[in-house]
């Protein structure tokens, strides 16, 4: 063989190659819709036995077999973590520097604000995390407290502190092929709403502020939710009009019935 021919069949190999990358798909990424059913338990054994699409569990305390019992049963797995706060009961809970714990939450004891303007200390740690939920093949990821700005958390937080922190978990998600709910965060929610695959809410029924929340039904994503308080015929009716998948719930978040709004 010539050299000529030589090089011609290198460049001809490296083109299919490249073409063969160029032609792998990225990993889908769940992205539902209105009115997608759902249940969240995040302590406790998980009652695997309700017929709904997809699961909101803790990504820490919920056993691999769990999770995978729920994906033979056709589950969207959805895994729960704080990324606003500390909590002292978790595994990891050593790796977060003194400097970035702030003030005590409210009503839940051994919980802290975090610093999240420290994205050196903090971003390995989140990482970290969302590998964890890509080793436990959870479809999604439900980071929690990322309103800190909005809270006494002992930090001086703005607005663009805040934002740049939830962009950057969006981002990290999209990353591993994770699914990510914008969980509460209705402030924000016009400059998130396209980079966040569907929301998660608690009570803004009771605070009388789900129109934050229309953008993410508008560009057809869903928006989960749950009451703590209040009577179904109260909001239930409404929330059945927006398209909302609404849940009643206890506020330990244990094994409760969903008692979905779709089937009042």
């Amino acid at each position: 063989m010539t050299r000529f021919w030589f090089i011609l069949v290198i460049i001809i190999g490296l083109g299919g190659a490249v073409s063969a990358q160029d032609d792998e798909e990225p990993p889908t990424i769940w992205q539902p819709t209105p009115g997608t059913t759902w249940q969240l338990q995040l302590q406790g054994d998980i009652d695997i036995s309700y017929d709904v699409e997809m699961y909101d569990i803790d990504l820490f305390d919920t056993p691999q077999a769990t999770i995978d019992q729920l994906h033979e049963d056709g589950r969207i797995v959805i895994c729960y973590f704080s990324a606003g706060t500390w909590e002292d009961w978790r595994e990891d809970a050593a790796d977060f520097p003194e400097s970035v714990l702030g003030n005590d939450l409210e009503q839940w004891p051994g919980e802290r604000w975090l610093d999240i303007r420290d994205l050196d200390a903090l971003q390995p740690i989140m990482e970290a995390r969302l590998d964890l939920a890509v080793e436990k093949a959870c479809d999604g990821v439900d980071p929690d407290n990322v309103d800190g700005y909005t809270n006494e958390t002992g930090f001086p937080l703005t607005q663009d502190d805040q934002l740049a922190y939830t962009l950057w978990l969006a981002e990290a998600a999209h990353a591993r092929g994770l699914s990510i709910g914008l969980k509460n965060g209705l402030l924000q929610i016009e400059f998130l709403v396209d980079s966040y695959d569907w929301a998660l809410n608690e009570q803004c029924f009771y605070y009388d502020e789900c129109d934050y929340l229309l953008p993410f039904i508008e560009a057809n994503k869903a928006v989960f939710g749950v009451e703590y308080e209040g009577e179904r015929a109260d909001y239930c009716p409404q929330a059945n009009a927006y398209g909302f998948s609404w849940l009643t719930k206890t506020f330990d978040l244990g094994d409760e019935p969903p008692n979905a709004c779709i089937d009042f």
